[in-house]
């Protein structure tokens, strides 16, 4: 089932790995819904740090995805596949993708889509999908985390930091967030986070074991990686969780394992993109039951930093690489 569709769109493409200069508006055919999939028609897609990574060259599409870039995107409805719910058309959606979401068309799982409330603009639905399952997914089931806990963040003014500030405000956490300047760090502190340490100008494991009191954080939300895994790891409480969600500061890093044994320390981390179409559905279901009311009514929204055009996604990229943000950056088509 199809309405006005036209056989060609604008998107934006990868040329050859690279700078943001790689990013190439062209003409490309509309993607066709198959069974279990939703044609949208994007007004708005987010920007994304994996997006930069796959950019780069090294964080390839997984089998069967789009090649094109692009992680969430919001719009309407088009068109239907077989299996897909017939319900869904012309509705507005947002939606974690595969791929191709820099696109005027892309193809979203019927099951990884989101109803978007009437008076939620969809620039901002846009901002929500990847960071939204990737927060709840590792800090709330990987992370395992609570009511009452206290965790560290890293990253504080991005889109993942946002959205845990947000989260850990709506479930009860007490969130100690990093930041690279005063003025993020004053960002953060209006944005509800309980501590915000700026990491040039402090040891922040020296800060943690302060604010603490010596006893540690229940968990960490880890980007970085490399040499911070060690001092996350003394940043833990007894029983303390660390989860990994990206490698900014590399790939490697040396820890005592007689310290992970004796203190009962659980590593782990995830990756969200190769996960299986059943898992990344059943994981927007559970947002759906346990989140989405808080986006209904208006007290979970995303942090918006900038938009930019479809065809100005270079320079998307380009501001995002910068570090001058403060939370979610988004093409508008």
């Amino acid at each position: 089932m199809t309405q006005e569709i036209p056989e060609t769109m604008t998107a934006i493409a990868i040329s050859q790995p690279g700078g943001p200069e790689v990013l190439v508006a062209g003409e490309h055919p509309v993607p066709r819904p198959e069974a279990g999939e939703l044609l949208i028609k994007v007004a708005a897609a987010g920007v994304n740090r994996p997006d930069i990574v796959q950019r780069m060259g090294l964080y390839p599409a997984p089998a069967g995805a789009s090649p094109l870039p692009g992680l969430e995107i919001a719009g309407k409805v088009m068109a239907a596949g077989s299996d897909a719910d017939m319900h869904m058309m012309g509705k507005n959606i947002c939606a974690l993708v595969n791929g191709g979401g820099y696109a005027e068309y892309c193809i979203a799982q019927a099951s990884h889509c989101l109803p978007v409330p009437e008076d939620l603009p969809l620039s901002e639905a846009a901002a929500l999908p990847e960071t939204l399952l990737t927060v709840w997914h590792n800090l709330f089931e990987r992370a395992y985390t609570c009511d009452g806990e206290t965790v560290l963040v890293h990253g504080g003014t991005s889109g993942i930091g946002t959205m845990a500030i947000m989260l850990g405000e709506l479930f009860g956490l007490t969130v100690i967030v990093t930041c690279g300047s005063d003025e993020k760090c004053a960002q953060v502190l209006g944005l509800g986070a309980a501590h915000a340490i700026n990491y040039k100008d402090q040891d922040f494991v020296e800060a943690v074991q302060k604010i603490t009191d010596g006893k540690g954080v229940q968990a960490v939300l880890d980007m970085v990686a490399g040499d911070y895994v060690p001092r996350n790891l003394n940043c833990l409480a007894e029983d303390g969780r660390h989860v990994t969600i990206a490698v900014q500061g590399g790939l490697m890093t040396q820890i005592n394992m007689a310290q992970v044994m004796s203190r009962r320390l659980t590593l782990t981390g995830s990756t969200l993109r190769p996960r299986s179409n059943v898992f990344k559905g059943l994981l927007a279901d559970e947002i759906h039951r346990n989140v989405w009311d808080f986006v209904e009514k208006g007290t979970l929204r995303p942090v918006m930093d900038k938009s930019f055009p479809l065809t100005g996604a270079s320079a998307a990229h380009a501001h995002m690489e910068s570090g001058g943000h403060f939370g979610k950056i988004v093409l508008e088509v």
